[in-house]
């Protein structure tokens, strides 16, 4: 597992695509999406990052949530031979998080998706995680904001102590953080 974080605009999907891409060969390759799209602003940015993967073979499976029912989707004999991106971590926590009537609380949330990232990361020959930074901008939000950031802190500390591989994305140049567990 490759787990590979960066701030916004930092250049880390492009990078994960190239990863992956890599890593796979010849062997198939999937796009897990995780984001909902709610404005034209969220289409847009799907159609930048359809383009940008248009022509690296990759097959897309939208999962904005359950993000451990992609093995039963894709199978589990077809996914030991390929490499899986999943894009990104921020949405999907968010998409967990707040999904029902009330938000559900952070250890809820945090520990479906480690659960479901554990599954993904057995199945697939590799797998390429994206991550967001959320901790730069030093500002204190509401409690239920917070709770989300704490929900993404937890994740991606949990997620760079499973991983192989941790990059961070640096104005676009990636940077390695951890070789090896």
């Amino acid at each position: 597992m490759i787990l590979i974080i960066g701030g916004s605009g930092s250049g880390k999907s492009a990078c994960a695509e190239e990863y992956a891409a890599a890593l796979s060969e010849d062997s198939r390759r999937y796009y897990i999406a995780t984001m909902r799209v709610n404005n034209n602003e969220g289409q847009a940015k799907v159609e930048r990052h359809k383009r940008m993967r248009r022509d690296k073979g990759f097959n897309t499976i939208e999962q904005p949530v359950a993000i451990e029912k992609v093995m039963d989707i894709i199978g589990l004999s077809r996914a030991t031979e390929s490499t899986a991106l999943l894009e990104c971590m921020s949405n999907l926590v968010a998409n967990e998080m707040f999904s029902g009537a009330a938000p559900k609380s952070r250890e809820e949330v945090t520990e479906k998706i480690i659960q479901g990232i554990n599954q993904l990361s057995k199945g697939f020959k590799n797998l390429v995680v994206v991550t967001n930074n959320v901790f730069e901008d030093g500002i204190i939000y509401d409690e239920t904001t917070m709770s989300y950031i704490k929900a993404m802190g937890i994740i991606n500390e949990k997620l760079a102590a499973m991983a192989d591989k941790v990059l961070e994305v640096v104005v676009g140049i990636p940077v390695v953080v951890k070789e090896g567990k």
